[in-house]
């Protein structure tokens, strides 16, 4: 499925404080996630769906409590001397405000023992051009979690970029379908999220230039897609993904365009690449190399293929993933190993933890 809004050629917009078009353009700013703050999110259906079935125990019983202490001790480490890195590479770097996630919070419908994180802000925010959208996000957890974006955005307003939110959903239980499939929901359409209202997380989407690439997901309905795409300029296109993935949440871990004609994928989780990208070298990742006993609270050990690009040509990788690096390695790309895996244990990896605010690029159609 296409959402097509294009009605002009392309379109090349003066760089202001908000400007990123790809994945790949050189980046010059980019907002890194942290951990402080961060609490384990209730168990419900939204979040059953997408987290490994061994985490439900943790969750239930400490539900709005901090995590353990030394996983994410070490997974803020590992933040801190990611965000330096960049730092060092001459990359602005903003970190998100502090926020005590353990805090309780309710609307007039449901309430929860705490929130989230701040650790993912590719999650929630969508930049396009020069446009900053919030995500109407599916999981309650996560209701409030732009309020630690928001003097960043205020100021990146403030100086000339586009700022818009998706409605924020009312999240009743219509808005979830608890029988979902949980075997097979990409050949039934049986998601964990109903199309009563449109929800989508910003990680869903993925950008190439004049063409954006997102996926139905247990976080993202179609009319969430469809709420994007109309927003969007009309020089803008949405492609569909279809996925084979029982645990489909956030594009970014299975379809991962690298740089202009490269593709790296996961052939487990996604069906069919789009005709459009017919021209592109597609690869698969090779198996990931996390330990069947290494725990991962919140995502699969393939969150490692979740890479960033600092350039069409540099990478970064996390450290203990050679198999990966080799072959970006042998495809022409410059590896930059960074020590990554507590951050893995909570649901991301380098392209999750970032939101690149501003990449040196022009509007343009790389397809």
């Amino acid at each position: 499925m296409t959402v097509d809004r294009r009605s002009r050629p392309d379109t090349t917009r003066p760089a202001g404080p908000v400007s990123t078009y790809t994945e790949w353009d050189p980046l010059e700013e980019v907002i890194v996630g942290t951990m402080r703050g961060a609490a384990v999110p209730q168990w419900d259906v939204a979040v059953e769906s997408c987290v490994p079935a061994s985490a439900r125990e943790l969750f239930t019983r400490s539900a709005g409590q901090p995590w353990p202490r030394a996983h994410a001790e070490a997974a803020e480490a590992e933040l801190d001397a990611f965000a330096g890195f960049l730092t060092s590479r001459g990359i602005v770097v903003t970190r998100p405000d502090p926020v005590d996630h353990t805090r309780s919070f309710s609307t007039p419908r449901w309430s929860s023992p705490g929130g989230l994180y701040s650790a993912m802000p590719r999650d929630l925010l969508l930049v396009v051009g020069d446009m900053i959208i919030e995500s109407p996000m599916a999981w309650r957890s996560r209701y409030f979690e732009a309020d630690a974006y928001h003097r960043l955005l205020t100021d990146y307003f403030r100086r000339g970029a586009r700022w818009i939110a998706a409605p924020r959903p009312l999240l009743d239980d219509d808005t979830f379908d608890a029988g979902f499939d949980r075997e097979t929901p990409f050949a039934t359409g049986s998601y964990a999220t109903t199309e009563v209202e449109p929800t989508f997380d910003a990680a869903d989407f993925t950008r190439c230039g004049t063409d954006l690439f997102a996926q139905r997901s247990h976080v993202t309905n179609r009319l969430g897609i469809e709420w994007v795409a109309r927003h969007l300029d009309p020089e803008y296109t949405v492609h569909i993904v279809e996925t084979i993935d029982p645990y489909p949440m956030h594009i970014d871990a299975s379809f991962v365009p690298l740089a202009p004609g490269k593709l790296l994928l996961n052939r487990n989780k996604v069906k069919d690449v789009p005709s459009v990208l017919d021209a592109w070298d597609v690869r698969v990742a090779p198996e990931p190399a996390v330990p069947d006993d290494f725990e991962l609270y919140m995502s699969s050990p393939t969150v490692g293929m979740n890479v960033l690009m600092l350039s069409e040509t540099q990478v970064v990788v996390e450290a203990q993933e050679t198999a990966l690096a080799d072959m970006l390695d042998g495809w022409g790309f410059d590896i930059l190993p960074i020590p990554f895996r507590n951050v893995m244990r909570f649901g991301g990896c380098f392209h999750c933890v970032t939101a690149d605010v501003r990449r040196r690029g022009e509007l343009r159609s790389v397809v």
